[in-house]
């Protein structure tokens, strides 16, 4: 079952509304408001002049354009928590060995926002036994 839910958005001039691409895509598409060449091995900041009212028992999360990444080494991430409302202002990393240039309106980066359940964090003098217990950063194989 769909739950829909609406969050208010504000626009500083020449910021675009984020959008699906297709109904059923996870992510809203976040854009450019500026021309920059992000240089290889580099990064550049965006600030997108969209301005979101999460509800609280959500968070945003900034994800990378799959094309962007595969195509040319272009990633992104970040969290937007409920109760900020400022501009979401995104940093491409540049990972790839060219420049790379990034036009007003090119899709940049996406975001997707998913319920926070509330939780509570309660100091304990150990942890439950399991498989994995400490083991981590490779444990499992290749």
């Amino acid at each position: 079952m769909s739950v829909t839910s609406v969050f208010k958005v504000v626009l500083d001039e020449g910021a675009k509304l984020p959008v699906k691409a297709h109904a059923l895509d996870a992510g809203f598409d976040m854009f450019s408001r500026e021309k920059v060449v992000i240089k290889a091995k580099s990064f550049a900041v965006f600030d997108t002049g969209v301005h979101i009212d999460i509800s609280p028992g959500y968070v945003g999360f900034l994800k990378s354009k799959s094309g962007l990444n595969v195509n040319h080494s272009i990633v992104s991430e970040g969290v937007i928590d409920a109760g900020y409302t400022g501009s979401i202002v995104i940093k491409l990393y540049n990972h790839g060995t060219e420049d790379y240039v990034v036009n007003k309106g090119d899709k940049i980066s996406q975001i997707v926002f998913l319920p926070i359940p509330d939780i509570v964090l309660d100091i304990a003098e150990s942890l439950s036994d399991s498989e994995r217990g400490d083991k981590g950063f490779g444990s499992t194989g290749k």
